[in-house]
């Protein structure tokens, strides 16, 4: 195997990753520093009822907000699965709850099959996410925020846009090792053609 001297390629790629790791713990330092605007506390809707934006914080000082663009987007869908296989890591640091346009039955249904364990609630495209996009005027732009709290009072910390090539998936580092990103390389529903017989009996089947 080349050594780093013996091949410049990998030596910048080297270099390129010790840069990106110091930015990181630059913005990590940049986004501990911020205490937040306060927010009103708004109101969704979920299978069990009306909750507003302090329930989902579940007791916690921090919440985790995912704004995903519901069962009609592919790349939200691979966010939340890749999110999903994280939740008990993340729910060990601060609550966390997937938040979309649809409504709570058909947010059950497709979390039920893609086996996601979210906490859901729905903001129905109202004053939420009028207000709460993660970028001002974004709309329905996928991405999270992290609210805080202090007394009564709700704090908007930080937020970051989800998008191809972005830290928040991990799968664009290991796309990007075989030189395949968003422009050679679309998420699917799914990778599973299902054969017109199944030998199992086919019971139970969730499409």
């Amino acid at each position: 195997m080349a050594t780093a001297e013996e091949d410049p390629t990998q030596a910048e790629i080297m270099a390129i990753e010790q840069q990106i790791l110091a930015l990181h713990e630059r913005l990590v330092t940049l986004r501990r520093a911020r205490t937040g605007t306060p927010v009103p506390d708004y109101r969704f809707e979920t299978l069990h009822g009306p909750v507003t934006l302090s329930d989902l914080f579940a007791g916690r000082e921090q919440l985790l907000a995912i704004h995903n663009m519901g069962e009609a987007c592919r790349y939200c869908t691979l966010w939340g699965d890749g999110l999903n296989g994280l939740l008990p890591h993340l729910e060990d640091a601060m609550a966390v709850a997937l938040l979309s346009g649809d409504s709570p039955a058909v947010q059950q249904r497709f979390a039920a099959a893609r086996g996601w364990r979210f906490r859901m609630a729905s903001h129905g495209g109202g004053a939420y996410l009028e207000d709460q996009s993660v970028i001002a005027g974004g709309g329905n732009m996928p991405g999270a925020v992290v609210y805080a709290r202090s007394g009564k009072t709700i704090l908007r910390r930080n937020a970051c846009v989800f998008g191809p090539g972005d830290s928040y998936c991990a799968l664009w580092g290991l796309l990007g090792l075989g030189g395949l990103d968003a422009s050679n390389w679309t998420p699917q529903y799914s990778y599973w053609t299902r054969p017109a017989r199944l030998a199992d009996g086919g019971e139970n089947l969730i499409d």
